[in-house]
């Protein structure tokens, strides 16, 4: 897959929940700075991290809105909306970078305002 179809397949894998195929997107090797849960290291780190995602999300879709792609890199602007299983709701405008390298994402970063994920954070 070349870079616009591997960020094309991130949101819709996310957008379906299916989390252990969207870690299949990256590589083994990864390097993940995410604004909440801080750098993630490996793919296994990822996985092993995503499989608590569905108990933090009772209804999540990430929505892109604009897609820039620039040879092995990527940023996207998209907007969060999710619902915790206790019901309460996560409205966020989200930019993602990445770096794709043979089809696989070796580097991302997010940048988001976190109060709208304190109803997420305060039910850990």
């Amino acid at each position: 897959m070349n870079t616009r179809e591997v960020v094309n397949r991130y949101y819709e894998l996310a957008n379906a929940g299916d989390w252990d195929a969207w870690c299949d997107l990256f590589a083994a090797d990864q390097v993940m700075d995410e604004q909440l849960a801080g750098p993630v290291k490996g793919r296994d780190t990822l996985r092993d991290m995503m499989k608590g995602f569905p108990g933090m999300y009772a209804r999540f879709q990430n929505v892109p809105r604009h897609i820039v792609v620039d040879g092995d890199q990527a940023a996207v602007v998209s907007h969060i909306s999710a619902t915790t299983p206790s019901g309460e709701t996560v409205e966020a405008d989200v930019v993602n970078y990445y770096r794709v390298v043979d089809g696989l994402i070796t580097y991302m970063a997010n940048f988001h305002d976190t109060v709208p994920f304190r109803a997420v954070l305060s039910n850990d």
